[in-house]
């Protein structure tokens, strides 16, 4: 991708996952790259695996000091940066009845929250830059359809995309923002909620016949906050293998 060279890039949710994927794609890139988690054992591991990277900032997104505290020490190694990649994010399936207040509250803190407090102090220091800067927010089809057993994280990805929409209003000229928003990606969380035969079942769901790959997601990414899509912002691009284009979304779960 063009102009990513030497780029600054702060990757939320970055030690596992597509966050980890996503690193190692801006690392390729040519780009200078820090990841905030708050999986301490998480940040080692990225460490090691992935030495090119310059900084791991240990906080919790749903805590707004912990958030501005992680900036702070970004802008002592750094004093900017011009992408944030506002990955983390959790979920937690279970039924609409069942929804316990702590596991609503939690989801919503994390996914749209934490989106909110990360994007606030990224683009404050931004606005301060010459060139400005692109943030990239975690979107998902679930933003997008309804979709079962899932109220609280669908709730969550729809507030995304309206922030990242708002957001691309008011940050503009300077601030590009855009939301990606995938479909059923095989990733450790995803695995941890779904069988193998429901992970089969989303097989069979999607139109390409597989489940997306987290590196699908951080080159799409990568797209996005390079200088190929400078006149790209307040999109919320779906990378799903064609599940929504025929409305599979919603089928029937058991």
């Amino acid at each position: 991708m063009r102009g990513l060279g030497e780029k600054r890039v702060l990757i939320t949710g970055g030690a596992g996952g597509i966050g980890a994927a996503t690193a190692l794609r801006f690392l390729d890139e040519g780009a200078r790259v820090a990841v905030l988690d708050k999986d301490s054992q998480g940040l080692l591991q990225i460490q090691k695996s992935l030495p090119g990277v310059e900084k791991t900032l240990l906080a919790d997104v749903s805590i707004s000091q912990e958030v501005e505290a992680a900036f702070a020490e970004l802008d002592n190694h750094w004093g900017g940066l011009e992408v944030l990649i506002n990955n983390a994010g959790i979920s937690i399936r279970h039924r609409f009845l069942e929804i316990e207040d702590k596991d609503w509250l939690d989801v919503i803190a994390i996914n749209l929250t934490g989106v909110f407090f990360c994007a606030r102090s990224a683009a404050k220091r931004m606005v301060r830059q010459k060139d400005g800067g692109v943030i990239i927010n975690m979107g998902s089809t679930n933003g997008l359809m309804g979709y079962p057993f899932y109220a609280s994280y669908n709730s969550s990805k729809a507030g995304v995309i309206e922030l990242t929409r708002s957001m691309a209003l008011e940050l503009a000229p300077g601030i590009r923002v855009n939301a990606a928003c995938p479909g059923y990606v095989l990733t450790p969380m995803q695995e941890a909620e779904y069988t193998p035969d429901m992970l089969g079942e989303c097989e069979r769901k999607v139109p390409l016949g597989r489940l997306g790959k987290p590196e699908e997601v951080a080159a799409l990414f990568a797209f996005l906050a390079s200088d190929d899509a400078k006149f790209i912002t307040g999109q919320c691009f779906v990378i799903d293998g064609g599940e929504l284009a025929g409305g599979l979304a919603s089928w029937p779960w058991k």
